[in-house]
């Protein structure tokens, strides 16, 4: 379990805040995170676009004189280790609020304790359902959902391309559940439902039998909510038996590996929506939330390639930030909460723009959609170019 500093401050530090997790010259959140095994890129580029952020904060003086530090632990998204962190996190870390956790099978699992301790979780790389209903006023979701994601993609394929066999592959967890019922939803609107469900398991890559099911009903395109070693491996399997539908991922498979994966030398029809704008700087001088994430990245992770991960966890940074600044220097866990509440029309860019309210626990509603083309993922501007013409061309 790796952690990123503790304090050992005596119990009678009179510099010391009656806020859990605040001090003088410090706020202190914590984190659990796949930073290791087979999501650990999500985990490693979720932090780093925090820490992008949070460091320039800490530069200029941080929050009302106080620096913030993520006390990170790595649960390679595996839910017994996400509660067994959050546990110590929460009792023996001393943070003030938890934040940046990745994936829905780990961050539902700590949702107990979040409303048992009333402590704030602020931004999830996840957009799980769990997550918003029933309503949680300490969860606080930056992203839009995965029925939101899986919605706009069905309608697009079924209203656009004229799909209506549509599959779907998912992991069999939390996660691939829920977007499962979110295209299942989806495509009840258009009274359709799968041509043909098939799961795997968290943590391998044994998708050919799930492959197979799929492929014999001949389903045009398959929706796939899985991580991106395991959808990167069935798209392979797929191709090598000759079977090439329209390839669908949501968001959290993470698109900078996914295309690393699938490669640069074949060209299957691979979609994926996004819920953040592409992760480039706009032209010199550009202030948009993507520019600063850009510029700031290659200041404090040189070494990094700005990613739609990363653009996320510095997302949640921002909103963290914000938070903070509007609770004032007298700070309390509900300060937060009402703080976050009283954020609207927060701009983040030409027509991106974050609010929250009483009622109101996600910040963004906006969907976007990606191709891969030539290794990487662009915007997807023109979905008729899709429509498969006779004899399989586009």
């Amino acid at each position: 379990m790796g952690v990123a500093g503790c304090d050992s401050t005596g119990e009678s530090d009179p510099a010391r805040s009656e806020t859990p997790g605040v001090s003088k010259d410090e706020i202190r959140l914590g984190s659990s995170l796949a930073l290791t095994g087979h999501a650990g890129y999500l985990g490693t580029q979720t932090l780093r676009g925090a820490e992008a952020y949070i460091r320039f904060v800490n530069e200029g003086g941080g929050v009302h004189g106080r620096k913030i530090r993520i006390i990170s632990y790595d649960d390679s998204y595996d839910p017994p280790r996400c509660l067994s962190n959050t546990q110590e996190l929460i009792i023996s870390g001393d943070v003030f609020a938890l934040f940046c956790y990745v994936g829905t099978p780990t961050t539902v699992k700590v949702l107990p304790l979040v409303e048992e301790a009333a402590i704030p979780l602020v931004g999830m790389f996840t957009g799980a359902n769990a997550l918003r209903e029933p309503f949680n006023p300490y969860v606080v979701n930056i992203r839009a959902s995965y029925y939101q994601e899986t919605e706009t993609a069905v309608r697009h394929l079924v209203e656009d391309l004229g799909i209506s066999r549509i599959a779907v592959f998912y992991q069999y967890d939390a996660y691939g559940f829920d977007g499962l019922i979110g295209t299942e939803l989806a495509l009840k609107e258009y009274d359709l439902e799968p041509v043909a469900r098939s799961s795997y398991i968290r943590g391998t890559q044994s998708v050919a039998e799930g492959m197979e099911k799929i492929r014999v009903t001949g389903a045009e395109a398959v929706v796939m909510i899985g991580t991106y070693d395991a959808c990167a491996r069935f798209i392979s399997v797929a191709l090598a038996a000759e079977y090439d539908p329209i390839f669908y991922n949501v968001s959290f498979v993470g698109a900078e590996e996914l295309a690393r994966r699938v490669g640069p030398d074949v060209s299957p029809v691979v979609l994926m929506s996004q819920v953040v704008p592409q992760p480039v700087a706009g032209a010199d001088g550009a202030d948009d939330v993507a520019s600063q994430y850009v510029r700031l990245l290659a200041r404090y992770f040189p070494d990094d390639t700005p990613s739609f991960v990363g653009l996320e966890g510095f997302l949640n940074a921002r909103i963290m930030v914000e938070g903070l600044e509007r609770a004032g220097r007298d700070l309390t866990r509900q300060g937060l909460i009402a703080a976050i509440e009283s954020i609207r029309d927060y701009e983040l860019g030409p027509g991106l723009s974050i609010t929250y309210g009483p009622d109101d626990r996600q910040g963004l509603e906006k969907v976007y959609f990606t191709r891969l083309e030539g290794g990487r993922f662009v915007p997807l501007v023109d979905w008729q170019a899709l429509v498969r013409r006779p004899g399989g061309e586009q």
